[in-house]
């Protein structure tokens, strides 16, 4: 049996090390989120039960290409293939998903936002009841992947993701709940984005109750453009294989992986970055966990603290009218402006390192964050833009 060693013990032997009683101040570190972090954790005050997924393992998607239909299971398409059998479809524009074959042997999920993210603030009813009329799985795409790209915090990810489906609630009822499927970008934070996935289990279960169900959230998580550089595609490897861990962890249902070279993409480089899923799926068997984060005393803690922040704010964009409203107003564009700025300006002021940007650069700073950014507009914009 190990000796349990306590908070108490702990302390003292960071002190002795640090020399300094004061040793908080010194380990304790500001986060974007705004939430408490603390450096060591020896309990979960309040330990959650595990939190399920919808498929039993995480799907590995991959671009479509002939090549790959004998290996690949689950394929993200942009145009009609016809013949494919036994595969995993995700289908992501409204031409594709209105002249796709069905086979009775595939499963089909629409990664189809219904939503317009400008200040027109409208959700599409009928491209809406069109594709409830489909024989998709999951019919409705609520995507919050460009709010992260545009630079929206966690909490505000996971807060427009619940305000977005009630939106959906009050017009189609509460049976919509279960034709849903979120597109969620992993960013570069590890841990905060394996509790950013746990956390949007958590509110949407919440937010089922209400009408009297216990529904999970069908999560489809694609890799970050945010912190990707032009100028370094081998780093960008390593920053989406860790979101990629990331988003498999936190038990999503189904995984992405964008083209690491955000410049001259080729089949190979597709090829590649797909295989990160399958390096993380083979080799450390990450996709078949429900919650491979449940007991992490660490996560544990910061996976309810973004569920108690979200759910307050959520509650907030009610009272003010709802994500729709917020949108026409430009409310919800401004306050990701903001949230955008300040991750720029620590990535500016190295507060925030990413390497081959603003750690070990290759070149000086080409633009101000102000010129990257407008308030009137989600944009996906990446960090190092700044210095390219």
């Amino acid at each position: 049996m190990f000796t349990k060693t306590t908070l108490k013990d702990w302390e003292s032997l960071v002190q002795k090390q640090l020399k300094t009683e004061g040793i908080y101040s010194i380990l304790s570190k500001e986060n974007l989120e705004g939430i408490e972090v603390k450096p060591y954790y020896d309990s979960s005050l309040k330990p959650l039960s595990n939190l399920p997924k919808v498929e039993e393992s995480t799907h590995l998607v991959s671009l479509y290409h002939e090549s790959a239909e004998e290996n690949v299971f689950a394929f993200l398409l942009n145009q009609n293939v016809e013949d494919l059998t036994e595969k995993v479809i995700f289908v992501n524009n409204k031409d594709l998903a209105d002249h796709i074959s069905l086979d009775e042997t595939n499963r089909y999920f629409s990664l189809i936002d219904v939503f317009s993210e400008d200040k027109n603030g409208e959700i599409n009813q009928q491209l809406v009841k069109e594709l409830l009329a489909k024989d998709f799985e999951r019919n409705i795409c609520i995507d919050v992947s460009l709010h992260q790209n545009s630079g929206a915090t966690i909490i505000q990810q996971l807060t427009f993701a619940l305000a977005k489906t009630k939106e959906l609630t009050e017009i189609f009822g509460s049976e919509i709940l279960n034709k849903i499927i979120f597109n969620v970008a992993a960013g570069g934070n590890y841990f905060f984005e394996i509790a950013k996935i746990r956390a949007l289990k958590l509110i949407f279960n919440q937010f089922s109750k209400e009408f009297n169900l216990d529904e999970i959230p069908f999560i489809f998580a694609e890799t970050s453009l945010r912190n990707k550089s032009k100028n370094d595609p081998e780093n960008n490897l390593i920053r989406s294989t860790l979101e990629l861990s990331a988003a498999m962890i936190g038990g999503a249902d189904a995984v992405f992986s964008n083209d690491y070279k955000i410049e001259n993409s080729d089949s190979v480089s597709e090829e590649i970055s797909f295989k990160q899923q399958i390096v993380l799926a083979y080799e450390s068997i990450i996709n078949v966990f429900d919650d491979a984060g449940n007991g992490s005393y660490y996560i544990e803690n910061i996976t309810q603290q973004f569920t108690e922040r979200s759910w307050q704010e959520f509650l907030k964009i009610e009272e003010e009218g709802g994500y729709c409203k917020l949108l026409k107003d430009g409310n919800i564009q401004e306050g990701i402006y903001e949230s955008a700025i300040k991750e720029q300006n620590w990535v500016e002021e190295g507060k925030t390192k990413i390497i081959g940007v603003n750690l070990y650069p290759k070149l000086e700073k080409t633009k101000s964050a102000e010129e990257m950014y407008d308030k009137n507009e989600m944009k996906k914009v990446r960090l190092a833009e700044m210095f390219e």
